[in-house]
C-alpha cells in the first residue's frame, strides 16, 4: 500500500489575541479559534518513526502562536501572514487549509463566531 495524500493538522487551537478594527478589540482582545491542515508527505516518517522525517506540529503551533501575538486589524491579514510564515519556514508544505474564527465578534448578532478560511496550494511544490 502507498500513501497518496497526507496532512499534518492543528484542530481548534484557542488563542486570546488583539485583532480587530475597533479600539476595544485592540485593548481588551478577543478569543479566536484556529484550525490548519497542511499537505505534507509523511511517507518517510511512517516508515522510520523519526520526528526529523515529518513536519513537527509543535513547531507549527509555535509559528502560528507568534503570528497570533502580532495585532492586526483584519483576520484576512493574520491568516495570510500565518500562511506565508508556514510556507517560508516549511517549504515542503504542498497545501494549506486554514480557518480562523473570532469567537463572539462585536457585531450585535447571536453567533458562535465569524472569520476567514483560506485554501492555498504551494506552487513551488506542484
Amino acid at each position: 500500500m502507498r500513501i497518496t495524500q497526507s496532512y499534518i493538522y492543528l484542530h481548534d487551537v484557542r488563542f486570546h489575541a488583539f485583532h480587530g478594527v475597533l479600539p476595544q478589540e485592540r485593548s481588551v482582545g478577543a478569543d479566536f479559534v484556529l484550525s490548519v491542515r497542511l499537505g505534507y508527505d509523511v511517507t518517510r516518517a511512517a516508515a522510520t518513526d523519526d520526528v526529523q522525517d515529518t513536519l513537527n506540529y509543535a513547531e507549527v503551533y509555535q509559528l502560528v502562536k507568534r503570528q497570533m501575538e502580532q495585532p492586526s486589524n483584519l483576520l484576512e491579514h493574520v491568516a495570510g501572514r500565518i500562511a506565508d510564515a508556514l510556507t517560508n519556514t516549511f517549504p515542503a508544505i504542498t497545501s494549506i487549509d486554514l480557518q480562523l474564527t473570532k469567537a463572539n465578534p462585536p457585531m450585535g448578532a447571536d453567533l458562535r463566531g465569524a472569520g476567514v478560511e483560506l485554501h492555498l496550494i504551494n506552487d513551488k511544490t506542484h
